[in-house]
């Protein structure tokens, strides 16, 4: 119940009759509406705006002559676990670039660790200063087809339901499941029908797209081609242009947002790494880029705010004017969108906000169960009657896989690399203590001439995936990730030469996003000396066990071919 003292001190303020708690002074003031920018002041009390359009006193002030004020970016869809920080440092990693409230999904740490890793995250989200709003993990685990830490049914999720953080369901993967009515998958659509639910549909379209839409799923941000968008557009899927670490789909989809589309069409990133953020940024790039391809200005920074809470029943926030809720994004220039401050629930960003913040204990310590291999442990053995081998294909900046076939010679050890064809080994090897099953198949696209590429964080059931051309190799960055509790690890000749420790769960750091990001700097630096030709190989390498996406998948349980919904026989 709001406070009738503050709603007063509001109202006064607001008619210029008490001072307000800070003004932003002197501002280029965009209308994401309308698409006119007004130079005038921008009165906040508490966490709210309180006036425009005018000219006010405050007790504290930001002085924005020259300047541009837009509404705070929205997110729409993330998991902060693949930032590989903890919450409290991806908000302040994330936060200086105008990035004020986030869609999250924790459901990499779910995987892990279930209710445990949701409960983390409320409690994390509490205490950050950018609004982090929790979509509950849907998919845990994402499918039968893999071995999981742990399981969320309905009645796990609905205790958190009325958490007031929480917005609603997280992005329904098992689209199968939906369409052939899985009474598991039933019973969490029919709990969240009258909230918000977040679609999971990667080239899903026609007569099925349709009985997907009908369960009252109502986002998607799997849509890789200007077509798929607009058909999902067409039917009343609100589009969530993606544009991460791995996952770029933004060049495929810049050209759907116009002044017909943008309330219908938001912004994500999904997964974004730290090294990225400090490379490119985060919404901002999208931003800048998005305007950089002839997209209309106000109706980008309209689908990366408004759009953005509209779509998701976020009612206070995503425009600037009296009454909403002040989160403002203060910039040197409108089509750079390089952000200079932040003002987050009323309050001007700085260092002390975050040095405020409570701590959080980690969770999910130990999580690697694993036991350590040897090489024999990698020995691929032929099919019998069968002179070719399927082979996941995978591209640059594409989470989809492709299946590819080739004949691999054969020794005493079984199937052989072909280094010269771009075919290494890939394996998967079951994490979290229950079977200690290892999946092996073949993969190409990496580029490794020698060396290996391990990483625990494996979507999305986060067992440790291994890549390389050697099964020495394979088994020395294993070992490593067992030892360290988790993370990713480059090996050559024997040796590791470059590692991360993610021991939160096996996926986050604990420690501060520059140290990361350093960290990071090598892992690439490594993984090129093995001749990689991925930009970004570590997330392409946790991808390879996502058995959601097409086409061809590896999970500890073998080769899985997703179209088929089936392993590869």
């Amino acid at each position: 119940m709001a406070d009738p003292a503050l709603l007063t001190r509001m109202i006064l303020a607001g008619q210029g009759k008490e001072p307000a708690d800070l003004v932003v002074r002197n501002v280029g003031m965009l209308d994401v509406i309308t698409g006119t920018v007004t130079t005038t002041d921008i009165a906040i009390v508490a966490d709210r705006i309180v006036g425009t359009h005018g000219h006010y006193e405050g007790r504290e002030f930001l002085d924005g002559t020259g300047r541009f004020a837009v509404p705070g970016f929205i997110d729409t869809h993330l998991h902060i676990e693949s930032s590989l920080v903890t919450p409290l440092e991806f908000d302040r990693c994330v936060l200086p670039y105008g990035v004020t409230t986030v869609l999250c999904d924790p459901h990499e740490i779910a995987n892990v660790l279930g209710a445990e890793g949701l409960r983390y995250f409320l409690d994390s989200a509490e205490r950050t200063i950018m609004d982090i709003r929790v979509n509950l993990s849907s998919c845990v685990p994402a499918t039968p087809f893999e071995t999981s830490g742990a399981r969320l049914e309905t009645e796990d999720l609905l205790p958190f339901r009325s958490h007031p953080k929480v917005v609603g369901l997280a992005e329904m993967m098992n689209f199968p499941g939906v369409l052939n009515a899985d009474p598991g998958i039933l019973a969490k659509l029919a709990a969240f029908q009258d909230g918000h639910i977040d679609g999971h549909a990667p080239l899903l379209r026609g007569m099925a797209l349709n009985g997907y839409l009908a369960a009252g799923i109502r986002t998607d941000h799997e849509a890789t081609s200007a077509d798929e968008a607009r058909e999902k557009l067409a039917k009343g899927m609100a589009i969530l242009i993606r544009e991460g670490s791995v996952s770029k789909d933004l060049d495929a989809l810049a050209e759907i947002l116009d002044e017909n589309t943008s309330s219908f069409v938001a912004l994500c990133t999904d997964d974004r790494n730290p090294l990225d953020i400090a490379e490119e940024g985060h919404l901002d790039s999208s931003i800048r880029r998005l305007i950089a391809k002839g997209r209309p200005l106000h109706h980008v920074y309209r689908a990366a705010s408004h759009s953005a809470a509209r779509i998701f029943g976020l009612s206070d926030r995503g425009l600037l004017g009296p009454g909403w809720r002040a989160d403002i994004a203060v910039l040197d220039s409108l089509e750079d969108c390089r952000v200079s401050d932040v003002v987050v629930g009323g309050r001007l960003l700085s260092p002390e906000l975050f040095a405020a913040r409570q701590p959080v204990s980690p969770v999910g310590l130990g999580s690697v169960k694993a036991r350590p291999v040897a090489a024999e442990a990698f020995i691929t053995e032929p099919r019998p009657g069968q002179n070719r081998v399927p082979v996941i294909g995978v591209k640059p900046g594409l989470i989809l896989t492709f299946r590819e076939e080739t004949t691999l010679a054969t020794t005493d050890l079984g199937l052989q690399p072909d280094l010269a064809a771009d075919v290494i080994k890939v394996a998967v090897i079951e994490r979290h203590g229950k079977n200690g099953n290892i999946g092996r198949a073949f993969v190409s696209g990496f580029g490794l001439k020698r060396g290996a590429i391990a990483s625990s964080v494996g979507h999305d059931s986060h067992n440790i995936t291994v890549v390389g051309a050697s099964d020495e190799d394979m088994a020395v960055a294993v070992n490593r990730l067992i030892e360290l509790g988790g993370g990713f690890a480059v090996a050559d000749g024997g040796a590791v030469t470059a590692e991360l420790a993610l021991p939160i769960a096996g996926l986050m750091s604990d420690q501060p996003f520059e140290a990361v990001a350093h960290d990071l700097h090598r892992l690439r630096d490594a993984a090129e000396a093995l001749d990689c030709v991925l930009p970004e190989p570590f997330l392409q390498v946790a991808f390879l066990a996502l058995p959601v996406i097409p086409h061809l998948k590896m999970t500890d349980r073998g080769l899985f071919d997703v179209d088929k919904f089936d392993f590869v026989s």
